[in-house]
């Protein structure tokens, strides 16, 4: 199975020391405003999921949902969440470290297209 959204070693470090801190996390993609178009972390059951999000899988553990219009555009995409150096606009969890966690991009291949994992239902956060 190919995965909708994978994070990067740097990433699921910066995860686990966050939850250590926080207890069980989630991460929305975010779909433009204040972070541009990154991912953001919050502590599980403090960001709302609308009934249009989609589950598109886990990273280290914690759900990544995505708003169902941005699916839409980026369903073609393997989401990379990695992480990086330098403050975001300060919502997401990360932010007093210094640094931002920031999505990168991978277009599936056609063969990949064909193994995607598939899509699970949304749950309640």
């Amino acid at each position: 199975m190919v995965e909708r959204v994978i994070a990067t070693d740097e990433a699921k470090a910066l995860i686990g020391r966050l939850r250590a801190a926080n207890g069980a996390l989630l991460f929305h993609q975010s779909g433009g405003c204040c972070d541009g178009s990154s991912a953001m972390c919050f502590p599980l059951g403090e960001f709302r999921i609308g009934k249009g999000d989609v589950l598109l899988g886990e990273i280290a553990g914690c759900p990544v949902y995505i708003d169902g219009a941005q699916f839409e555009l980026w369903s073609h995409t393997q989401l990379i969440i990695d992480v990086v150096k330098g403050r975001g606009a300060g919502f997401s969890l990360e932010s007093p470290e210094g640094v931002r966690f920031l999505t990168r991009g991978h277009v599936f291949t056609e063969a990949e297209l064909q193994a995607l994992a598939p899509l699970k239902p949304v749950a309640a956060a």
